[in-house]
């Protein structure tokens, strides 16, 4: 009981992370491989079950208070087949080519957000057909590197839409989750067809990760793109110290 109490704090704060910027699998994701000892596999398929349901519920709350433009739904579509790709493709791409580009695009993120205080602090939302095709590639490229690797991904898509349609964090915090929802259910598609998912502990890590994601929502809302930059910034550095620290392991 103890160690499923543990679980299930650490699903509902990785439930509020991925709410307000994403992330949370760098809390579930560790705290499952020490406290179970489970293959890695379904370590990844059982926190899915999590991340699914809990960025689902903040999804709702968002495009309820914020809302999204309509093609948002198609982006979902195209981006949670793409994460279902980059899922039955893992194994093709080593985490050691992916890992050092990833450091540099999330270092360039993190200067640019600190140079450009005004980016994303408000915005008038422009759709155009050329913006939308764009926005489109993003969702799908965004999708494919979740189902491949996965880190970072709602703050990929939170800066390439914010850039795209020239919205505030908080729009495109929005739009972020409903994809985000995408990706994750086109992975966990291919997890549960291998039979990776421990159902009994996922459904409560899917209870505890819906409180924090709730929470979460609630967060984003009251805190508006203010908080969203802030977060922003927040995971930069720690996916930027993870990633520089499990090269340093790969290397030595």
């Amino acid at each position: 009981m103890g160690t499923l109490l543990l679980l299930a704090v650490a699903s509902a704060a990785a439930g509020w992370i991925d709410a307000v910027v994403g992330g949370g699998g760098l809390v579930l994701i560790p705290v499952l491989m020490s406290a179970t000892g489970m293959p890695a596999a379904s370590v990844l398929a059982t926190n899915k079950v999590a991340a699914v349901t809990g960025t689902a519920s903040a999804a709702a709350t968002l495009v309820r208070k914020v809302g999204v433009p309509r093609v948002t739904w198609g982006y979902a579509v195209a981006a949670g087949c793409a994460s279902a790709g980059g899922a039955l493709a893992v194994a093709l791409i080593s985490d050691s080519v992916i890992r050092p580009a990833i450091i540099a695009l999330l270092l360039a993120v993190g200067v640019f957000i600190t140079l450009k205080p005004e980016f994303g602090a408000e915005g008038n939302r422009l759709i155009t057909r050329r913006r939308a095709l764009i926005g489109l590639a993003i969702a799908a490229a965004v999708g494919f590197y979740d189902g491949i690797f996965g880190p970072g991904t709602g703050m990929f898509l939170i800066m390439g839409f914010t850039a795209v349609f020239t919205q505030s964090f908080l729009q495109s915090a929005a739009m972020a989750k409903v994809i985000n929802t995408a990706t994750n259910t086109g992975a966990l598609v291919v997890f549960i067809a291998g039979g990776f998912v421990e159902w009994k502990l996922a459904l409560v890590l899917a209870a505890a990760n819906v409180v924090g994601a709730q929470l979460g929502a609630r967060t984003v809302l009251s805190g508006g793109s203010k908080l969203v930059r802030i977060a922003l910034l927040v995971l930069v550095v720690v996916l930027c110290l993870r990633l520089g620290w499990q090269e340093l392991l790969t290397r030595s």
